[in-house]
């Protein structure tokens, strides 16, 4: 039985579900990022159980099937962007229909009416935090980030990074305070 979650965006996340369903007893095949696949069919008491427990952890169990599609586009450019070790260079319109089996135009409407956004600038939202992230971490210089994330090039992501942050990513840098926003509130 597959249940989604709502903002099931982290390692951390998938920890807490998987401490949730231990407690009441309930034997999982899959945690992963916005979904949880259960061996058995649960009860209504269970279930809500299971709701109570993961809305305490900042976690809300999803019925209506539109939200259940939204998270599932949030968790595909979540794990792209974030999880990935490098951004794929394909259409993204096309993979998100493929891997979602809908139309992208549908996907895309139906995330603009239920996000206020479209899936482009959530997507730049997201790469924007990973730049900072690649930043802080200073490990890759602004040259490589560009590539790892499929930037065209050096000048392009800095140009989308200062016009969302208002800093271009080398005076990001220098700041000693280094604002970064969680996964679940892009």
């Amino acid at each position: 039985m597959k249940l989604y979650i709502k903002y099931m965006v982290s390692t951390r996340c998938k920890m807490i579900v998987k401490e949730e369903l231990k407690k009441l007893s309930l034997n999982y095949i899959l945690v992963d990022l916005g979904v949880i696949d259960i061996l058995e069919n649960i009860n209504i008491e269970q279930r809500m159980l299971l709701k109570a427990a993961l809305l305490a952890d900042g976690l809300e169990l999803m019925d209506d099937k539109k939200s259940m599609l939204i998270e599932k586009i949030k968790n595909v450019i979540v794990e792209m962007v974030h999880y990935a070790d490098e951004i794929p260079k394909f259409n993204f319109s096309n993979f998100l229909s493929e891997k979602l089996n809908y139309d992208y135009t549908y996907l895309a409407n139906l995330f603009s009416e239920v996000q206020g956004t479209t899936i482009e600038k959530y997507i730049i939202s997201h790469k924007i935090e990973r730049i900072k992230e690649l930043i802080i971490y200073d490990e890759l210089n602004i040259t490589e980030i560009a590539f790892k994330l499929n930037y065209s090039s050096v000048a392009h992501l800095s140009s989308q990074f200062k016009k969302v942050t208002g800093l271009s990513p080398t005076h990001f840098k220098r700041l000693k305070d280094k604002r970064r926003s969680p996964i679940e509130e892009i």
